[in-house]
């Protein structure tokens, strides 16, 4: 099935062909089993793969999983000489992607299945998306407006947790440079014996960092949604 064929598909709600669903250790990520349902009834037959970290946070679940999508969940590369247990992909879905997901994809690091497939997806050409789940400081890393630069530059469409194209910034950030946060300096001169120092006040204090979108507002159906 051509890409072109998949995005028309997807767009019409009669989409047909193997979606990998590749999620990471996120808050969002107990919300899998309504997102395979969600692309099964769009026509998607849907393959499972987690990092190795939410494996384990879902671990009582994954036969259900398996069941629920008709494939194995896959967590960890496979011995040489097996056989591949999952048809190849038509499409990539990364949701939820978390900052260490974002920037070792982006560097092109595959020391996970999960990165391994995510990799091989941008080099066949298919259509990938991607939804970060990332707050607080580590949103406001510069490394991730970059990784999310780099991977939109290869072609993933990544949106951001209210399912819009996030560009090269994810809401709930203090910015992209990182400015605004507090610096260990001026966290620890207010511990000294003589208490602050003379410019101790000048410097920047953190803002509070803006709550977290709720899980249940994970965009699960817009995220399926950028496939077209």
């Amino acid at each position: 099935m051509r890409a072109s064929e998949i995005i028309a598909a997807m767009a019409s709600g009669t989409a047909s062909g193997v979606l990998y669903l590749v999620a990471s250790a996120a808050g969002p990520v107990p919300g899998i089993p309504a997102v395979i349902t969600a692309a099964q009834q769009r026509g998607w037959d849907v393959c499972l793969i987690l990092t190795p970290t939410a494996a384990r946070w879902l671990d009582a679940d994954l036969e259900d999983l398996a069941r629920l999508s008709g494939h194995p969940v896959r967590s960890a590369y496979k011995q040489p000489g097996e056989p591949d247990v999952l048809p190849p992909p038509d499409a990539v879905l990364v949701a939820p992607a978390t900052f260490n997901t974002v920037n070792k994809w982006a560097a092109g690091i595959s020391d996970t299945l999960a990165l391994g497939l995510i990799n091989e997806a941008i080099g066949m050409g298919i259509p990938v998306a991607a939804v970060p789940w990332v707050h607080g400081p580590l949103a406001a890393h510069p490394a991730l407006a970059a990784s999310i630069a780099r991977l939109r530059g290869a072609g993933v469409t990544v949106l951001d947790e209210a399912g819009r194209d996030a560009g090269a910034a994810v809401p709930g950030s203090a910015g992209a440079d990182g400015a605004g946060l507090e610096s260990a300096s001026a966290r620890g001169a207010s511990a000294g014996p003589g208490g602050p120092g003379p410019d101790v006040a000048s410097l920047p204090v953190a803002p509070a960092p803006a709550p977290a979108p709720a899980f249940a507002d994970y965009p699960w159906e817009r995220a399926l949604d950028a496939l077209g």
